[in-house]
């Protein structure tokens, strides 16, 4: 399938999420962000948690050279051609027939599968409730960083221009009542958004 907007494909795939990797070494999508895949039957959004840039020959690493990465790339741009980009996604619902379903999709993405990054406007509709933090949470035993990962969502929501401060308020409820209304971690967590995500 030809996608002109797509810039990586999955490697690895689950029904919890998937790893994928760029096409280019240097383009990959921001922590906190929202990609998707096109299937036969749905769209699938996943929520970036992780990326990583390494050697794709095990044999080989990268050399520190003391220099730019604009001189290295003007001198020896070979060495660029060993690099590799993955990032992983956790699935955090889907699209079945023009309706947002913040659950698992019922099948993994397909290896090979395209990976494009969201639109604004699948952005909006995706991040129209807070359903997806279910997702989220129930996703710690990947060893994510959970509260970097909410922030970096608001982040992404108000880059896109359509964070609001009811949709934060709603979010921040929501954020209570999964951390069992615990006021010490609630009151640091919007402390936090206060001082990062100002509106």
């Amino acid at each position: 399938m030809e996608n002109k907007t797509a810039f990586a494909e999955v490697i690895e795939s689950s029904l919890s999420g998937w790893t994928s990797q760029s096409w280019q070494w240097n383009r990959f999508p921001i922590f906190g962000s929202l990609v998707t895949i096109e299937t036969q039957n749905r769209t699938l959004f996943g929520l970036v948690y992780q990326t990583q840039t390494g050697s794709m020959d095990p044999t080989r690493y990268p050399f520190p050279y003391q220099k730019t990465e604009q001189e290295l790339l003007a001198e020896q741009p070979q060495i660029f051609e060993f690099l590799k980009t993955t990032f992983m996604s956790m699935t955090v619902g889907y699209v079945d027939h023009g309706h947002m379903v913040h659950l698992l999709a019922p099948e993994p993405p397909h290896i090979h599968a395209f990976v494009q990054e969201s639109s604004k406007a699948q952005a909006q509709q995706f991040f129209s409730n807070e359903q997806f933090l279910h997702l989220i949470f129930g996703a710690q035993a990947q060893q994510i960083n959970l509260d970097e990962l909410l922030l970096a969502t608001l982040k992404y929501q108000k880059s896109l221009g359509i964070l609001t401060k009811e949709r934060l308020r709603q979010y921040l409820q929501a954020y209570a009542l999964l951390i069992g209304n615990d006021y010490r971690r609630l009151k640091f967590f919007a402390q936090r958004t206060e001082h990062n995500i100002r509106l």
